[in-house]
């Protein structure tokens, strides 16, 4: 573990205006290392490869936001604040400090910049830790940050296990913040890890979010929007919509329809032109979806299709979309993230069961509702306790807007006007303006 003394920038010396010089060249050098940072962040976590490329696209958008939020903080800055008379205040806001960024491994090098971006333009020097299982883009990085002069020390990149690398971070003295996304369990032992020295935590947690489908949609679009709200990237998404509520009158055709469409689904090498699901990301994970699969089954579910190896792939750790039925709310596939192609289904009569069902989860990062009646969207979208509520589509992510989520899923904001704000540190200014004395304490007489 590094001296992160040694690290520290001297932050009085770099100024909210540092990283308006960057942020250009940010984006062009992403754009210009597009096709070469998709293909290895395919090899390395196992997404199909235009999504990775997607993901590079918002890598350079992640980066042109928020530089022009660092440009805008100078407008922020030394903001009046009305007191009473022989009074002034002016807020100012200052670069945290040095924060460690803890990052997962199915958005390697996007979900490390949207901590990355924000830090930096917010004055900050940064530790990113990426996660040992995809640190491959993540180190690029470093060497894009060379390329373009970012000052030694400012953004360092430190690889390891979690034990090893993490847990020292969140809990080193000189670190004065930590932003985490990744599992409930670690989220838990970050904060255990921050709380001797009080340090504050951002955590976008783990999911389990609802996808309510009523009975007036069009079919075909709400399978579409279901399946790639559950099976984009790899099944490997922290929002996944992988509760898919159905109502009664339509779950048959419905069902079916999802199941015909999954079988089509290309499962292959993620490098392969038409790719929509590759492997996922390690041994370890693989094994783990089946437990989950084979539990539900031993529990009553009913595996419907997927669950397995695909025939024409004998090696690598590959599973079929998996869609799962005869859910009860007590079944481990009902309560727990999978993190993997499965997506359980149960039905719905009413819009009040419908809204219970939903909230029936301990998570509540996201949530989605499909219905051509606008007023219920609206109404569903107000009852769902999540931190992201799609209407009509699932997944859609915009640096614009910010990001995370409620309950177990964590807390704090990325992304948005105030995405910024997690690496800022707000210092009010007060002056006394009176020439005359404050008048508390009289002077004894000479």
């Amino acid at each position: 573990m590094p001296d992160l003394s040694v690290i520290q920038y001297e932050i009085s010396q770099m100024t909210y205006t540092s990283p308006k010089g960057y942020s250009g060249i940010y984006d062009s050098r992403m754009i210009e290392r597009k096709s070469d940072l998709a293909r290895l962040e395919a090899l390395d976590c196992g997404k199909p490869l235009d999504e990775a490329a997607w993901d590079m696209d918002d890598v350079a958008g992640c980066f042109e936001f928020f530089a022009g939020h660092a440009e805008a903080l100078d407008k922020r800055q030394n903001a009046a604040v009305a007191l009473p008379e022989n009074f002034k205040c002016h807020l100012k806001k200052e670069p945290i400090g040095v924060v460690a960024l803890i990052t997962p491994w199915n958005y390697p090098l996007l979900m490390a910049v949207w901590k990355v971006a924000p830090a930096l333009a917010a004055g900050c020097t940064a530790v990113l830790k990426p996660s040992e299982l995809a640190s491959v883009t993540c180190l690029e990085l470093g060497d894009v940050c060379k390329e373009i002069g970012l000052p030694s020390g400012v953004l360092n990149i430190v690889t390891g296990l979690g034990h090893e690398a993490g847990a020292p971070l969140s809990s080193h003295p000189d670190v004065d913040k930590v932003a985490f996304t990744g599992s409930y369990a670690t989220g838990q032992k970050i904060m255990v890890a921050a709380a001797p020295t009080v340090k504050p935590v951002t955590l976008e947690l783990g999911g389990k979010s609802p996808i309510v489908v009523f009975d007036d949609v069009d079919i075909d679009k709400a399978v579409e929007w279901t399946l790639f709200g559950c099976f984009w990237t790899n099944g490997q998404i922290c929002s996944a919509t992988s509760r898919l509520l159905i109502h009664k009158n339509i779950a048959k055709e419905f069902v079916d329809r999802m199941v015909a469409w999954s079988k089509n689904i290309k499962v292959s090498d993620p490098l392969e032109e038409g790719c929509r699901l590759g492997p996922v990301v390690s041994e370890g994970q693989y094994e783990k979806i089946k437990k989950f699969v084979a539990n539900a089954k031993s529990e009553g579910a009913t595996i419907l299709t997927g669950g397995v190896r695909p025939k024409h792939l004998e090696k690598g750790f590959f599973i079929e979309p998996t869609i799962i039925t005869d859910i009860n709310t007590s079944m481990e596939i009902w309560r727990e993230e999978v993190f993997g192609p499965v997506l359980c289904v149960k039905e719905f009569s009413t819009e009040e069961e419908a809204i219970e069902l939903a909230n029936d989860t301990h998570y509540g990062l996201a949530g989605a509702v499909i219905s051509g009646d606008r007023d219920r969207c609206q109404r569903l979208a107000e009852e769902i306790d999540a931190g992201c509520i799609w209407v009509n589509c699932s997944q859609p992510c915009f640096c614009q807007a910010p990001w995370g989520g409620n309950k177990r899923s964590g807390f704090g904001r990325e992304l948005g006007e105030g995405g910024i704000d997690n690496y800022l540190s707000i210092k009010q200014v007060t002056e006394y303006t009176s020439d005359a004395p404050w008048g508390w304490y009289k002077a004894p007489a000479n």
